[in-house]
This record gives C-alpha cells, sequence and structure tokens, in this order.
C-alpha cells in the first residue's frame, strides 16, 4: 500500500527567534503538509541595511539548499522579509531568481509573500507594524507600494535584532497590532519572521476587527501557493479562512 506524499516546503531561515512557529503551523495544517525548515548563517544580527544586504545574499541563502533538498522540499522560501525587501523590488525579484536557479525548485521569500496575501486579500490599503528601526520599516513601505498596495500608515518599533523580537509574547505582539492599526487599513501586516505569531492569529484578527497578516503565517502560505495548495483553516486567520473559495 503506497502513501500519498506530503506536500512540503522548505524554508531558509534566518538565525534562531521564532523558528518554531513552523512545527507550531505545521501541527495546525495536519499530516498532509511538512514544513522542513534550516538555520542560515546571518552574520550581525541587526536590522540595519548592511547588514540585511549581507544577511540576504546568494552565498549564504545557497549554504542550506542541499539539507531542504534532502529533506524532501518541492518548493522553498527565505523566510526572511527585512532581508528580501532591503534589495528593492527588482533586486528581490533577482533574490529569488537566483536561489530558484540553485535549487531547480519553485521559490519565493516572505516579502513577496505578503505582496501576494495582500493581493489575495482585495485590501487595497493597509497599515504596517513593524518590529523595525523607522528607515528599514520605510523600504518594506516603499516595496509594498511597486507592489501595487497603498500604504495608509507605517509605524517601526526601533528594534536592532532580531533575538529580541523573538523574546516578545502575545501582549507585546497584540501592542504591536493594536500600535500599528490605522482606521482607512483593510489589514495591517506584520513583517517580522523573529516575531512568534502563529499560536495568536485568532486573537489578533478579534482585536483589530479586521484581517492581519505575519510574517511566518504569509510565508507558509506563499510556500503551499507554490504547489498549488490553498489549504483552508479557521486558526490560521482571514487569509486561510478565505483559502480555496
Amino acid at each position: 500500500m503506497t502513501h500519498p506524499v506530503p506536500d512540503t516546503v522548505g524554508f531558509l531561515y534566518p538565525g534562531y527567534s521564532a523558528e518554531d512557529d513552523y512545527p507550531r503551523l505545521e501541527g495546525i495544517l495536519g499530516g498532509g503538509v511538512r514544513l522542513p525548515l534550516v538555520h542560515t548563517d546571518i552574520g550581525e544580527d541587526a536590522h540595519r541595511v548592511d547588514a540585511l544586504l549581507e544577511m540576504g545574499s546568494a552565498r549564504r541563502l545557497a549554504a542550506g539548499v542541499g539539507e531542504l533538498k534532502e529533506r524532501g522540499a518541492q518548493a522553498v522560501v527565505w523566510a526572511c522579509t527585512s532581508a528580501s525587501f532591503v534589495f528593492g523590488w527588482e533586486g528581490a525579484h533577482e533574490q529569488v531568481r537566483e536561489l530558484g536557479e540553485t535549487t531547480g525548485l519553485p521559490t519565493s521569500s516572505t516579502s513577496f509573500a505578503f505582496a501576494h496575501a495582500v493581493q489575495a486579500l482585495g485590501a487595497e490599503r493597509v497599515a504596517i507594524a513593524a518590529t523595525y528601526p523607522e528607515d528599514v520599516a520605510e523600504l518594506f513601505r516603499a516595496f509594498l507600494k511597486a507592489a501595487g498596495a497603498e500604504v495608509v500608515s507605517t509605524r517601526g518599533s526601533g528594534i536592532i535584532t532580531a533575538a529580541e523580537v523573538g523574546t516578545w509574547g502575545r501582549d507585546e505582539v497584540l501592542h504591536l497590532a493594536r500600535a500599528g492599526d490605522h482606521p482607512e487599513a483593510q489589514a495591517v501586516l506584520l513583517p517580522d519572521t523573529a516575531l512568534h505569531t502563529a499560536a495568536w492569529l485568532p486573537d489578533l484578527e478579534e482585536e483589530l476587527g479586521k484581517p492581519v497578516l505575519t510574517a511566518n503565517q504569509v510565508t507558509v502560505w506563499e510556500g503551499l501557493r507554490l504547489l498549488g495548495r490553498e489549504p483552508a483553516h479557521d486558526r490560521l486567520g482571514t487569509l486561510f479562512a478565505k483559502a480555496g473559495r
């Protein structure tokens, strides 16, 4: 008796901060999905443009590809927002293209995951509630503008390291979302894969009364989208609740 091959999306994840969101999301989605993760060497842990450009370099990303393919990855996503949008719209495309050449698989990054998720929700106006310093948050705003979204407000939090962001709990995450919301925003975006959010997606949307997109949530959704899968689930926010409908 043969067993169906699970949909397997591999993630290149920078360093160590909120990587436990991925097994949590895998558990919620159930047995038909596998989400193996490989840690990339980040160099300096800093939400600073020069450090982020090095963090997202082709050399650092390529180093983890072999292990992901050994673990059965059918698609690969660079699970980092800041070290993808910091390259700009064209540069982020080039980053994904180079990663695709290395993997020979469908590829994307968290920045494009946000762009595609905003489009999937039909949200024309969004607010950014970022952990980053203001200058880095502004680069994400510019990236989303290039993707066709209107950003009605952008709030940075001035946090320099992913390590610090990874220590935030439910109360801090809810506060971040509330502080970054805007009355005109049709969705609120929390763009940092170092931020734990998988356990609190329903709480976030209940608190704000609108869709909330978080980095690890959209990264997994994007990987499954690359495989032609849109699994619907009511514990993973409006993005997954709308899937397949």
